[in-house]
C-alpha cells in the first residue's frame, strides 16, 4: 500500500466509481462481483450518486468500527485490507489513502483506456491490410482470366 503520510496531488474528480472501486477492490486483494461492489456504494451512498465521495469513504470505517458491517461483506473488506485505522491515523489519514487511491486509479483508467485504444488501433490496421490484400487477391484474378 501507499504510504498513507504521504501528499498526493488527487485534483482528478475525486470521487470512486464502480469500475474504480472494481480495480481498488481487486489490487486490495478481495475481487467482488458487479453486484457486491454495487452493494457496497448502496450501503453508504448517502447522496444516492452511485459513487464514493470522501465523506461517503469515510463511513465505511465509522460502520466497521461501530460493528455495523458483515463480517464477510465487501466494505468489511475494504476497511480490514486498506490498513487505515482511522481511530489512531484519524480522518487526515484517510483522506491520504483515499485521494492516493483515486490518483492511482485514475491513472489506471487512463492506462487501461491507451492500451485499450491502441489495441483497437492495431486491430484496425489488421483489417485493413487483409482488405487490401483481399482487393488485390481479386485484382489478380480478375486479371489473370
Amino acid at each position: 500500500a501507499l504510504p498513507l503520510t504521504y501528499r498526493y496531488d488527487a485534483g482528478r474528480d475525486g470521487f470512486i466509481d464502480l469500475m474504480e472501486l472494481k480495480l481498488m477492490m481487486e489490487k486490495l486483494g478481495a475481487p467482488q462481483t458487479h453486484l457486491g461492489l454495487k452493494s457496497m456504494i448502496k450501503e453508504v451512498d448517502e447522496d444516492f450518486d452511485g459513487k464514493l465521495s470522501f465523506r461517503e469513504f469515510l463511513l465505511i470505517f465509522h460502520k466497521a468500527a461501530a460493528g455495523e458491517l458483515q463480517e464477510d461483506s465487501g466494505l468489511m473488506a475494504l476497511a480490514k485490507l486498506s490498513e487505515i485505522d482511522v481511530a489512531l491515523e484519524g480522518v487526515k489519514g484517510a483522506k491520504d489513502f483515499f485521494e492516493a487511491k483515486v490518483q492511482a486509479l485514475n491513472c489506471a483508467s487512463k492506462f487501461e483506456a491507451e492500451l485499450k485504444a491502441e489495441q483497437d488501433e492495431r486491430k484496425q490496421a489488421e483489417e485493413k491490410r487483409r482488405l487490401r490484400q483481399a482487393a488485390f487477391r481479386e485484382l489478380k484474378a480478375a486479371f489473370s482470366t
